[in-house]
């Protein structure tokens, strides 16, 4: 089935802010890449910040289908989800040899001051991604310590894995993610233990 012409547009504007950066990429790269003509375009967004709010919105929408699931297919253990989904952004640091950088977060650092509206919708990426993680705390129950902020520990968790992928593409060198996610291996099996000994 094809794709419907305002959904191409998204996809293309998609691709090109992750690799090249919302700045950097023109409205003629959007156009070149989802082979649409620009009366298309501007039936559909005004202007460049309109495809923006687009993006954010498809990925917002999109976090279960696009990232979710391909990571925690075959995964029921809610702690190895949260791993697995680290694997997952692993995964695409190596095959970009580090250049890789979360969406989101990328395009969160390079806004320096986004209008509002873009800064809402970047703050609900990272509440959906932040939920996610805060779910699989939830599933884990007696294994973390009773009266453990779960939102606060989802919170630091992006910012471990945000934090890793910014310095390994920094430095192109997978080891600082690596270590950044051993960190929190090494926190999460505290809290599993702390658990354990007042059981």
């Amino acid at each position: 089935m094809p794709i419907d012409t305002r959904l191409r547009i998204l996809i293309a504007a998609m691709e090109l802010f992750s690799e090249k950066g919302y700045g950097s990429t023109s409205i003629a790269d959007i156009l070149s890449r989802s082979q649409a003509n620009s009366g298309s375009l501007y039936h559909f967004f005004p202007g460049k910040q309109d495809v923006l709010l687009g993006v954010l919105e498809l990925y917002r929408d999109g976090i279960h289908r696009m990232l979710l699931e391909p990571a925690w297919q075959g995964v029921d253990d809610p702690i190895a989800r949260i791993f697995a989904l680290m694997d997952r952004y692993r995964g695409a640091l190596l095959e970009s040899e580090c250049v890789y950088g979360c969406p989101i977060g990328s395009l969160a650092l390079e806004l320096h001051e986004p209008d509002p509206p873009v800064r809402a919708l970047l703050a609900q990426n990272f509440n959906a991604w932040t939920r996610a993680i805060g779910g699989c705390l939830e599933a884990a129950g007696t294994r973390l310590p009773r009266g453990t902020d779960v939102a606060a520990l989802a919170e630091f968790i992006l910012t471990a894995m945000e934090g890793g992928v910014m310095q390994a593409r920094t430095h192109r060198d997978i080891a600082y993610f690596d270590r950044n996610i051993a960190e929190l291996r090494r926190h999460l099996d505290l809290l599993a233990e702390r658990a354990q000994m007042a059981a």
